[in-house]
C-alpha cells in the first residue's frame, strides 16, 4: 500500500500554530489535514495558519476537509487561515466561494517556471 502523498509538518508558538502542507491534498490524504487541525483545537491553538506553498495538487476531497476545519475552528472560536496557495487552488477557492479561508486572497504562489504560458501569449 502506497503512502499518503502529503507531508504534515506542525510548528506551535504559544497559542498560534503554523501547519505546513507539503504535497498532495486527496481524498487519501485529506484525513492527514483534518487530523492535524482537529489536535491545534484539541491542543488549545487559537490561531491556526495554513501553509500551502508546496502543496502541488489538491481535489475536492482536500477542499472539503479545508472547509470542514474551517468550520469546526470557527464553533471553537479558532481562526483558520490559508497562505500561499498554488494559483489552481486558488481559484478553486474562488470559483466555490470559499475565499473566506485565505489570509491574503491576493498571495498565491507564482506559477512554476514549467509551466505552459498562460493562451494568448503576452500583451
Amino acid at each position: 500500500m502506497p503512502l499518503p502523498q502529503l507531508n504534515v509538518h506542525r510548528h506551535d508558538h504559544a497559542t498560534r500554530a503554523l501547519i505546513t502542507l507539503t504535497g498532495e491534498i486527496d481524498l487519501a490524504t485529506a484525513p492527514l489535514v483534518r487530523a492535524a487541525l482537529a489536535a491545534c483545537l484539541r491542543d488549545g491553538i487559537r490561531t491556526a495558519d495554513v501553509d500551502l506553498t508546496a502543496v502541488t495538487f489538491c481535489d475536492a476531497g482536500g477542499l472539503n476537509a479545508l472547509l470542514t476545519a474551517s468550520r469546526l475552528a470557527t464553533d471553537a472560536g479558532t481562526t483558520l487561515q490559508l497562505h500561499y496557495p498554488p494559483p489552481t487552488l486558488a481559484r478553486i477557492i474562488e470559483i466555490t466561494g470559499s475565499g473566506f479561508l485565505l489570509h491574503d486572497p491576493h498571495a498565491v504562489r507564482p506559477p512554476s517556471p514549467r509551466a505552459p504560458a498562460a493562451a494568448g501569449g503576452a500583451r
